[in-house]
């Protein structure tokens, strides 16, 4: 199961805060120039940074700014803030295999604790990484 584009995006979105804040109003229709998307994907990206604490929006077409300097904000505050993972779960099984065969009978016991380990090595990463990380990387490329 892949993640989901609204990562990225939201990453995207606030690199562009980050980048732009002190040259411009950076505005929802400004974040979705960059991004290529239409406005309302990143309207609705915003919110949901708004409502964990990541981002603050100004009312009309006041811009976005960062709600908390971004080397507290990591890619794994990011990702929880946007991605709608069921039950904290990044990989889905599926639902039911067959119990008369011993691969169908014994995959959740074989998989269930990998999967686990794999999900939480990616979330300690992903904590370790922080959103000025990702902005001096995009300054050396820029």
């Amino acid at each position: 199961m892949q993640i989901s584009s609204r990562f990225t995006i939201a990453v995207h979105a606030l690199i562009c805060i980050e980048m732009f804040k002190n040259d411009r109003k950076v505005t929802s229709d400004f974040i979705a120039s960059s991004v290529n998307v239409n406005p309302v994907v990143i309207r609705r990206l915003l919110q949901q940074l708004k409502k964990a604490g990541i981002v603050q929006v100004m009312r009309g077409s006041g811009g976005t700014d960062t709600a908390r300097p971004i080397d507290e904000i990591t890619l794994l505050d990011v990702y929880n803030a946007v991605e709608c993972v069921d039950e904290g779960g990044l990989f889905h099984f599926h639902e039911n295999p067959n119990q008369l065969c011993p691969v169908g009978r014994n995959i959740h016991a074989v998989l269930d604790v990998r999967l686990d380990e794999i999900q939480k090595a990616m979330e300690k990463e992903m904590g370790s990484v922080t959103i000025q990380d990702v902005l001096n990387d995009t300054k050396r490329l820029a």
